[in-house]
């Protein structure tokens, strides 16, 4: 339990640095990454308004893949991706929070590549 405490603690360091150089504007607004053991979450997000323009996660109804592998964050990749669109937004800064870019969060972002996404 307390190895796990660590880890968290420094995954929040790591994050609280990254932010403190990336920000999400109105031009380019921020795609923020959040990943649990079972799901993965992303956000499009405007930190001059604090608002969050699109969304997509694991945990909705209409999404049928497993969230917690590569091909379910890829899916969500894209899905954030083609809502981006929707909302007029085609470049964005990606912010990994605080995790490393492979795996889930790799995946992810490839698929939001994929999808039309300029980052």
């Amino acid at each position: 339990m307390i190895k796990n405490k660590y880890k968290i603690e420094a995954r929040e360091r790591r994050r609280k640095r990254i932010r403190a150089s990336i920000m999400g504007t109105a031009e380019r607004p921020r795609l923020n990454v959040f990943r649990s053991l079972k799901h993965v979450y992303a956000q499009i997000i405007n930190d001059d308004l604090g608002k969050v323009l699109a969304a997509a996660s694991s945990v909705g109804k209409d999404f049928v893949c497993n969230g917690g592998n590569k091909l379910g964050a890829r899916k969500i990749g894209e899905i954030i991706a083609k809502r981006a669109l929707g909302a007029g937004i085609n470049q964005v800064v990606f912010d990994r929070g605080g995790y490393l870019f492979h795996g889930r969060v790799k995946e992810l972002a490839d698929g939001a590549r994929d999808g039309g996404l300029k980052f």
